[in-house]
């Protein structure tokens, strides 16, 4: 029997009770040592959120939207944002070490997979059991998606797929088990030439090269894929439509990422942030709560945004361009962000004098500029929103 909504939220927080050491978060001035948008997972975090997702598919929130038959609780939408929005009130690990596997990898393969593919992986991405990444930059195709490299040539009698080539900037691909690759598959027409896959990140021929970022730190990889041998029941669409579920995983990836534009990455809690203005005692200053009204406009407005995005998801059952502004909302809101710290810091953003959070911004005002490139460059979206939103025309030299 389908729980009431009062029901689902009751059982939701005895679970969270549960695995929650302290109901209520800390605010940002408690502690919190750095900020950082590019600061990779340690192992710690990756089993803390692998740990955290499968107690909670366990007890039947790991995939609340989710079909009966692999593992989901088959309810609607509403009891999903239910669950999110009581979440939210609770200390849990951070789930950014498997955002690519749950906001991309997932869903993907869910729209796309065979049937034996979707047994094989759908239910191990759901519980963590598996963890997924996106094998589609390559060193001569970044934004140009479609001018991939990577070939995947079908043998004749067992169907079987051969891939060559390299990947790179791919995140979280140090400790995934599956990854979805873009090939190309033929040298017809471009975007009509390409086939996407499901490859196992552990098969013959697989090797992850760790990116070391002028950070220390080395979240990003490049893959060589050497002869990958991929059953072709491991294929993602038709042939040569992989350009479909290229576009469908990035409008996936801008879901993910648009969300946080509205406060999904716990950067933009405003009541937090008026709070650390006050006391460092420059709440008075116009100009600081001029940038602080700014901040706060751009994050009310993404809300609203959202809310219609997700209406039209549920409608239509797969995101559209609109997730393009999501994503523009959030470098925006970033940037923002960005002013307002670095107005009420001052010189203090860059020399670590011990009070908290001072020099803890340093690192995140200096990463907000490479949000402009991740997840598709701002220049990319804006494209997307002119041409699928306002009906402009096409820029030719891509056609």
């Amino acid at each position: 029997m389908t729980p009431t909504l009062e029901e689902f939220v009751a059982g939701a927080r005895v679970f969270l009770e549960s695995v929650s050491a302290d109901r209520e978060r800390a605010r940002p001035s408690e502690g919190k040592s750095r900020y950082a948008l590019f600061s990779g997972s340690t192992r710690e975090e990756i089993d803390a959120a692998i740990e955290y997702q499968r107690a909670a598919f366990d007890a039947g929130y790991g995939w609340i939207t989710g079909p009966v038959e692999y593992g989901g609780a088959g309810l609607s939408a509403r009891y999903e944002k239910a669950f999110a929005a009581t979440e939210r009130g609770y200390s849990i690990p951070s789930k950014g070490p498997l955002s690519v596997s749950l906001g991309m990898v997932a869903p993907t393969l869910a729209q796309f997979g065979s049937d034996d593919a979707k047994s094989r992986w759908l239910r191990g991405l759901r519980r963590a059991d598996v963890v997924g990444c996106q094998l589609f930059s390559e060193p001569a195709a970044g934004s140009d998606l479609a001018a991939v490299r990577t070939k995947a040539q079908q043998e004749s009698g067992n169907g079987d797929w051969i891939l060559s080539g390299q990947k790179v900037w791919t995140s979280g691909a140090h400790y995934s088990d599956v990854g979805i690759v873009l090939t190309r598959t033929s040298d017809g027409p471009r975007h009509r030439n390409l086939t996407a896959f499901a490859v196992d990140m552990h098969a013959p021929g697989v090797e992850v090269r760790p990116l070391r970022q002028i950070t220390g730190e080395a979240d990003f990889n490049e893959v060589f894929l050497t002869e990958v041998r991929v059953p072709d029941t491991c294929r993602l669409g038709e042939i040569g439509q992989g350009w479909s579920v290229a576009i469908a995983m990035l409008m996936h990836e801008r879901g993910a990422i648009g969300g946080s534009s509205s406060g999904g990455s716990g950067l933009f809690r405003m009541a937090d942030l008026a709070a650390w203005v006050a006391d460092l005692g420059r709440h008075e200053d116009p100009a600081v709560v001029q940038a602080y009204a700014r901040v706060y406009s751009g994050v009310t407005a993404a809300k609203a945004m959202r809310a219609r995005a997700d209406a039209k998801l549920k409608a239509n059952g797969v995101p559209g361009p609109e997730m393009s502004l999501g994503k523009l909302a959030l470098t925006e809101n970033l940037r923002a962000l960005s002013d307002l710290v670095s107005l009420v810091l001052g010189p203090k953003l860059v020399a670590d004098t011990g009070r908290p959070q001072s020099y803890a911004w340093s690192e995140f005002v200096l990463s907000v500029p490479g949000m402009r490139i991740g997840g598709g460059t701002d220049e990319i979206h804006r494209n997307t929103v002119a041409e699928r939103f306002l009906g402009l025309p096409k820029d030719k030299s891509k056609a």
